[in-house]
């Protein structure tokens, strides 16, 4: 004969290795399988009771499912309670046996006791069927019906999970829901609380039906915030009567107020009552507080108390818990669209949450920061943005160059100017970290800005000289010495102190030839080098007097072990051959400005930029000319 289960769970820890325990747990997995092929019905529930530990350990206990199936039929309440508790822990849904079952439930569900009648009621919300759920709603539906607070309770949670389970009987308890919502008892209005909010969430047209209820829900909400409820103190939480109800009748106000303005004027006062009666030096009173929030922001509510549930939210961010702070920051990014004048009153508490040692808190941070810029506050929040990317982490950085980049990119810039200063010094502070796609766009503003292309290749002259170690800026400022080279050696730039500015083409050369020495990483070397070829041949007609230097450097990459940048060089040489003079200025024309329908996608980074040209040349069989921004 097989232990009892308080032995076997001895044992069991008694164990000290693995292979132990896993001995322990066969043997006495044999001894059950013994004990249920000789019908043992004496010590049937003990040894399911066995299974269950058995199972919670891990192992497989799939040859105990009938045994449940044969406890749930007894006419004895300890083994018909371990059998169900079986039933719930080693089925699910999807077991075939699960059908067989079906019967008893229903037997078990008219039953005279009403702990008989809870069994079965719990079984089936736990594990019913499709099947199982639309055969049982009848029974169902008449347990809703009773008198008996205990019944009525399970009956409305199982018919939420009919709801869910089968779609054409979901209008069947809509009939029985005005009776939950309307009941006295803690656990029958908690429990219709949900089987609404389940029903409207499967079926949203019922919303307009059921609006009808809230003068009842916010009468409830009342009594629990003012006067308290019915038996209060047994449920009382830290101070806080009845929080749960409570968070169930605010999340299904919530849902019966959106997009009502009559709905919502009749939850206005009962709300902002809750967001100020609730003390919130807890966790029970913050979570009331956090759903009244959410409620506030979904409904059509007045403009005072929207700023109400936004300043519950702005205390929320000075608490020192980070799990407040970061619930605050993600209904921040969730709600800033609803009143975002009233959510700028807490842009310096948002800011200083980018500090936190949580990255958790400063990545919702970055985020509602990013949701929270508009025109009248760009240039100071990208500031504190650059401020900060000074000393952020570098885990950090890519996102946040991310976040200012597309800030930047905006409508919200004040002119081009602005824009091309503000994105160098991102790719100065945090060049590495910056993307591909943002750095093309960064190329193809700068084209499109024909008055300030002597100002970008000046700028982004004197940075790369000072710092060869930004991939970004190195990269950017490749392409724009090759695009745009003859304005930087042309002398006509003038300077802040109105002094010109005097860049030798042998200069530009130094510049590119210390690129290819010391690229800004070595695992992309071979990338910056195709862009400083690609450079290389565009100077040849901004830089002519540098014309052999030129083809010295290319020089330096046709025998290269990168494919794409020996192509590249073999194919610029030939382009400098004699046979190109007539055409070659066409060819290495600045690239043309797209319409912005066209240059919607972004392009191939490394691909050379060589046009067409204004003259229409003809294509070299020999040259493969690829069009882009980089």
């Amino acid at each position: 004969m097989s232990i009892k289960l308080r032995e076997l769970i001895r044992s069991i820890r008694a164990c000290k290795t693995a292979a132990e325990e896993r001995g322990v747990i066969s043997r006495e997995c044999a001894l059950i399988r013994t004990a249920f092929k000789e019908d043992d019905n004496q010590f049937r529930h003990r040894n399911v009771a066995k299974l269950l530990f058995i199972h919670m350990m891990g192992y497989p206990t799939h040859f105990g499912q009938m045994e449940c199936l044969k406890l749930i039929a007894s006419n004895k309440f300890p083994e018909k309670r371990v059998g169900y508790l079986g039933l719930t822990q080693l089925l699910d849904e999807n077991t075939e046996v699960l059908m067989l079952v079906t019967n008893s439930i229903k037997n078990d569900m008219g039953h005279e006791s009403q702990y008989v009648n809870g069994l079965a009621l719990c079984a089936l919300g736990n594990i019913g069927s499709n099947e199982m759920c639309r055969a049982l709603a009848r029974e169902v539906e008449k347990l809703m019906a009773s008198p008996n607070p205990y019944l009525k309770k399970k009956a409305a949670l199982c018919a939420m999970r009919i709801v869910r389970k089968v779609e054409e009987i979901e209008d069947k308890f809509n009939g029985k829901i005005g009776s939950l919502l309307e009941d006295r008892n803690h656990g029958v209005l908690l429990s219709g609380c949900a089987l609404l909010t389940a029903l409207l969430e499967v079926n949203p047209s019922y919303v307009k039906e059921f609006r009808r209820y809230i003068p009842s829900l916010v009468r409830a909400l009342r009594n629990m915030v003012t006067s308290g409820y019915t038996s209060a103190a047994e449920y009382d939480v830290a101070g806080i009567t009845d929080p749960f109800l409570q968070g169930k009748i605010l999340r299904l106000l919530r849902i019966l107020g959106e997009k009502s303005v009559e709905a919502s004027d009749e939850m206005n006062d009962i709300l902002a009552q809750v967001a100020t009666n609730t003390e919130g030096t807890k966790n029970t009173g913050n979570s009331i507080l956090y759903e009244c929030v959410l409620t506030i922001m979904s409904i059509e509510a007045e403009s005072g108390l929207r700023v109400l549930g936004v300043n519950i939210l702005g205390r929320f961010l000075l608490s020192r818990d980070n799990n407040i702070r970061y619930v605050a920051l993600a209904t921040l990014q969730r709600v800033v669209n609803v009143d975002q004048q009233v959510m700028q009153r807490h842009r310096n508490t948002i800011i200083d949450c980018l500090k936190d040692a949580d990255i958790s808190i400063r990545k919702r941070a970055l985020d509602v920061t990013f949701a929270l810029t508009d025109e009248t506050n760009i240039k100071s929040m990208t500031k504190e943005l650059l401020n900060y990317l000074l000393v952020a982490e570098p885990d950090f950085k890519e996102e946040l160059c991310s976040k200012v980049c597309m800030a930047v990119e905006t409508k919200f810039s004040p002119n081009r100017r602005w824009q091309i200063d503000t994105l160098i010094k991102v790719m100065c502070l945090g060049g590495s970290f910056v993307k591909e796609p943002q750095r093309e766009k960064f190329c193809r503003v700068v084209a499109a800005t024909p008055e300030l292309h002597s100002y970008t290749v000046i700028k982004l002259y004197f940075n790369m000289k000072e710092s060869l170690t930004q991939e970004a800026l190195v990269h950017v400022g490749i392409w724009c010495l090759g695009e745009f080279g003859d304005h930087l050696v042309s002398g006509r730039a003038v300077g802040p102190d109105n002094q010109p500015i005097r860049v030798a083409p042998s200069d530009v050369l130094d510049l590119l030839y210390d690129v290819v020495r010391k690229p800004p990483t070595a695992d992309k070397a071979a990338a910056t080098h195709c862009l400083v070829t690609a450079a290389l041949v565009k100077l040849v007609t901004r830089c002519p007097s540098e014309f052999e230097r030129i083809k010295k450097l290319l020089r330096r990459f046709d025998s290269s072990l990168h494919v794409d940048l020996q192509q590249r060089s073999c194919e610029f040489l030939e382009l400098l051959g004699p046979d190109w003079d007539a055409h070659r200025a066409g060819v290495l024309d600045r690239m043309p400005v797209p319409e912005k329908e066209r240059s919607a996608g972004p392009t191939p980074w490394r691909s050379m930029s060589i046009t067409r040209g204004r003259q229409g040349c003809p294509r070299s069989p020999d040259l493969a000319p690829r069009t882009s921004w980089i």
